[in-house]
């Protein structure tokens, strides 16, 4: 195993900055501080810049490189969107296509392994207590997963499927700790025990309060996210995440945002227009996030480390509509009622996967689809090989949804009770186009035209440090490149 502090040194001295063509390089970067701010659009940091340009957030895009044409995966949910910026990779080679999809190898929680084809859902069902802060760890043994709730492997004899081996590919953390690097990272359940990668063990401090376990309001997700922030900045400080203990500075930590991602789906908070002006509950939201980003970088200038330190700030994913009174709900039923006993699994948000039972029926389901097109709200409906070319072929990746729907703009599907006013993961604008800034050591200030992918964010962290993007498994699966435009 290469050392760790030795590779640092080694780049540090030679200080020859970054590129962007993927290759590792040395550079002046000890750490790696990534963090995703759920539902920050491009245009929510541009208007940021605009209207509070003294805020830290605002502070930190303007001295940095700032991307505002950056696109997360579609499928644009939480699970795929983090795993695209720490693996490389997209639900191609990853095999992450939500956080609450279907395994046609898979056997269902509980059960023998006789029959296959079950939902594999990774959220705070998995918890042994989803009320708990720490999903019930304190009273199971320090574990939150209960792994009478996983899915099963009947080729693993059986075996629970924990996210983390869910996962194809390897991750950023799993790298960094082949070559004696700390990792951390802190999320909103402790089914983000995904980022330990194949291998379970690529984050070294995984914090992750339960969100669930508060209530659903912008100030409440707030007080939820300042335990992260809080937990980063002992890590930063030279301690364990809880602050009990010392530890070694990871050469990579970070930690996921929601209260901004709350505010935009909550009636009566969202936009107040088709600007992406912020109304007062969701413009708290920023406001608060952006002052905890600059708590966590005055934290790394007092410890003297903000010099060595690369800061990338994204989202797994944005949120549709943005236009306030476009949303128009939908009942997701109506698909199981139209498809009937050929309906494997759907998830429905503002897009809609479908996995069906007898794959040979595809163009039978597409038909009664493509019949009720008003009722559901469809745009466009992708299958066969329109499908395969956009993710993979269903019928040799027991994963891959048979059908995927993109619904008109606006559509979000949703039970009769719900409110919420904007959703994800779908293949619209302001589902994809997040905000991406990259600030730190021999960054320029500029802003960047350029299209680029989220999954860009992966090999330019391992590039960064002076590591060679493609041992990981999903870069050299697809091809991913460090990000452009990298340097002075």
């Amino acid at each position: 195993m290469k050392k760790f502090s030795r590779l640092v040194t080694a780049s540090v001295l030679a200080g020859a900055g970054f590129i962007g063509s993927g290759q590792a390089q040395a550079g002046p970067v000890r750490h790696v501080l990534l963090i995703s701010v759920d539902g920050l659009h491009a245009v929510d940091l541009e208007n940021l810049i605009a209207a509070h340009p003294d805020t830290p957030l605002a502070s930190l895009a303007v001295k940095g490189t700032r991307y505002v044409n950056a696109a997360t995966p579609i499928p644009s949910d939480s699970f795929p969107g983090l795993v695209a910026q720490v693996t490389g990779g997209t639900p191609r080679s990853t095999g992450v296509y939500y956080d609450d999809s279907y395994d046609r190898s898979l056997a269902a929680p509980g059960s023998d392994c006789s029959a296959v084809g079950t939902e594999t859902e990774f959220a705070e069902n998995i918890d042994y207590d989803d009320s708990a802060l720490d999903g019930g760890a304190g009273k199971h043994g320090g574990a939150a997963i209960d792994p009478a709730k996983l899915p099963r492997d009947p080729k693993q004899g059986c075996q629970p499927v924990y996210p983390h081996s869910f996962l194809r590919v390897n991750t950023v953390f799993e790298v960094i700790r082949d070559h004696g690097g700390h990792t951390a990272w802190a999320d909103k359940h402790p089914a983000y025990d995904l980022v330990n990668g194949p291998s379970g063990k690529g984050v070294e401090d995984l914090y992750t309060p339960e969100i669930q376990s508060v209530k659903n309001t912008v100030p409440d997700t707030e007080a939820n996210d300042d335990l992260k922030v809080a937990a980063v900045i002992n890590e930063i400080g030279g301690k364990t995440s809880d602050g009990a203990r010392a530890a070694d500075v990871p050469a990579i930590l970070g930690l996921n945002f929601q209260a901004v991602s709350v505010g935009q789906k909550l009636a009566g908070v969202g936009y107040l227009d088709a600007q992406a002006t912020p109304s007062p509950g969701l413009e708290d939201g920023i406001l608060h996030t952006s002052q905890s980003i600059g708590r966590i970088v005055q934290a790394l200038a007092d410890q003297r480390l903000l010099d060595s330190t690369l800061v990338i700030v994204s989202a797994k994913h944005g949120q549709s509509p943005i236009q306030p009174g476009r949303t128009v709900g939908i009942d997701d039923d109506a698909y199981g009622r139209i498809l009937g006993d050929n309906l494997a699994f759907e998830i429905a948000d503002d897009a809609t996967y479908i996995w069906l039972k007898d794959q040979s029926r595809t163009a039978e389901a597409v038909a009664a689809l493509a019949a009720h097109q008003d009722q559901l709200g469809i745009g466009e409906i992708f299958a066969g090989q329109a499908l395969a070319a956009r993710f993979d072929d269903p019928a040799t990746d027991p994963r891959t949804p048979d059908i995927a729907i993109q619904p008109r703009i606006g559509v979000v599907y949703k039970s009769a009770k719900s409110t919420k006013i904007a959703e994800h993961g779908g293949a619209n604008p302001d589902d994809v186009n997040v905000a991406l800034l990259v600030s730190g050591p021999g960054i320029g200030a500029r802003v960047v035209t350029q299209p680029v992918q989220t999954a860009e964010i992966a090999p330019t962290i391992l590039t960064a440090l002076g590591l060679d993007p493609k041992e990981l498994a999903a870069v050299r699966q697809e091809g991913t490149t460090a990000l452009p435009a990298l340097g002075q």
